[in-house]
């Protein structure tokens, strides 16, 4: 047998007894386990439940009526006629409603000032408080939104109604009171579902980041148990560096590649969550953005001697990545220099993406430099999870069951 099959052979029985050893770790730790394997599942089902609504309804706000006229008891009513607010409490003054608003019993207050029917009646412009909780900032927009545009509404009504008794036919009234009407289409999210923003972010980082996570506590349970030293077939010295990164990629992969089936074949549909994205450029991305994330993962992971050294560095850093990613805040708000330090992870690119595959429908080509640049990341993390794992295993030293030196 020649050296070329002697090394085939070798680097067979090295693939291997790494793959095998991996699915021993993995399904007999607990912990491990958890984070790969279970981690998707829960984070996903637990976000997407959090937010099935996908819209707020209902928020509470109160009134505060200075004018106690019909007028104002109109534009009262009116605020529990949408449905995303509704009218609490009328309290008697601005102490009591400040009360409500720090016990979280109403997210708005409207003041109605005493002269307000009477200067809308006589022409004159009446001024309408506003006051909105902008510390939660959903709650803010929603109140705040619905109750701009129902005064605006009920302004341009009064005007409607002044125009007519002064004896302008309706087309008319309309356009003055409208001189301009909108028609808003949503598309891609047309019922502006806070789910429907936010979960395909979340997937992709939660990915990369049990990855990272559970790769890396492996990564240590290798050198504390001195696997590099009892997998070496015989008569080696050291193990070979491409067989033991391969084979855990593989391992990984597989693993992966269940858990986002579920993702993207059941949870999508049993969450209805927009599925626009042609399936070949779904299956290409996801094996492109998860040869990224193995690949940094390996190589993040040979820096780990301890496995609890991995978990307390990897996992302050699901916020921040998060953040980087454009999402929870947008890529125009960040410092240039930290939007290019986020370009470095897998997440920055696959969520970008993600999004515009699934949810909005892009073709491959409308893709392209997202999926270059996760190629890049790939091929880039790969070399230094093998030059990583190389100096590893030096440092680990030879194979206890290596041949002796002549």
């Amino acid at each position: 047998m020649n050296r070329f099959a002697r090394q085939l052979k070798s680097y067979g029985q090295q693939l291997r007894a790494v793959m095998a050893n991996e699915y021993r770790t993995i399904f007999s730790d607990g912990g491990v386990m958890l984070i790969l394997i279970f981690a998707l599942f829960i984070y996903a089902t637990a976000y997407s439940l959090a937010y099935a609504p996908q819209v707020l309804r209902n928020v509470p706000i109160g009134v505060i009526d200075l004018s106690r006229t019909s007028t104002s008891r109109a534009l009262t009513e009116t605020f529990n006629a949408g449905p995303n607010t509704y009218v609490a409490y009328q309290p008697a003054d601005m102490a009591e409603a400040k009360k409500l608003f720090f016990d979280r019993e109403i997210y708005g207050i409207v003041y109605i000032p005493s002269d307000y029917e009477e200067k809308l009646l006589g022409g004159q412009q009446a001024v309408v408080a506003i006051y909105c909780d902008a510390s939660y900032f959903l709650m803010y927009r929603q109140v705040f939104q619905e109750v701009v545009t129902t005064i605006g509404n009920t302004g341009a009504m009064v005007e409607f109604q002044r125009l007519i008794a002064k004896g302008a036919n309706i087309p008319q009234a309309q356009a003055t009171t409208q001189p301009v009407i909108y028609q808003a289409r949503n598309i891609f999210n047309p019922y502006l579902g806070y789910g429907t923003f936010v979960m395909p972010a979340i997937i992709m980082v939660i990915i990369q980041q049990t990855m990272l996570i559970g790769i890396g506590m492996i990564g240590g349970t290798w050198r504390e148990h001195g696997l590099y030293h009892k997998l070496c077939p015989a008569g080696r010295r050291h193990m070979s560096t491409l067989p033991i990164v391969l084979g855990r990629g593989l391992v990984y992969a597989s693993l992966y590649a269940v858990t986002c089936f579920y993702i993207l074949g059941l949870h999508y549909r049993l969450f209805h969550y927009p599925m626009n994205g042609a399936t070949g450029t779904i299956l290409l991305f996801m094996a492109v953005y998860m040869a990224a994330c193995i690949g940094l993962s390996i190589a993040v992971s040979t820096l780990f001697r301890y496995r609890e050294n991995s978990l307390l560095f990897l996992l302050w850093t699901s916020i921040p990545l998060l953040m980087l990613s454009g999402v929870s805040y947008p890529r125009e708000g960040i410092p240039d220099w930290l939007f290019q330090f986020g370009q470095l992870f897998p997440s920055s690119h696959g969520v970008n993406a993600f999004i515009r595959i699934q949810t909005m429908g892009a073709s491959l080509s409308e893709v392209f430099a997202e999926i270059k640049a996760l190629v890049i990341l790939a091929v880039i993390y790969g070399g230094l999870a093998c030059i990583g794992t190389h100096l590893v295993i030096r440092r680990e030293g030879g194979c206890a069951c290596s041949a002796p030196e002549k």
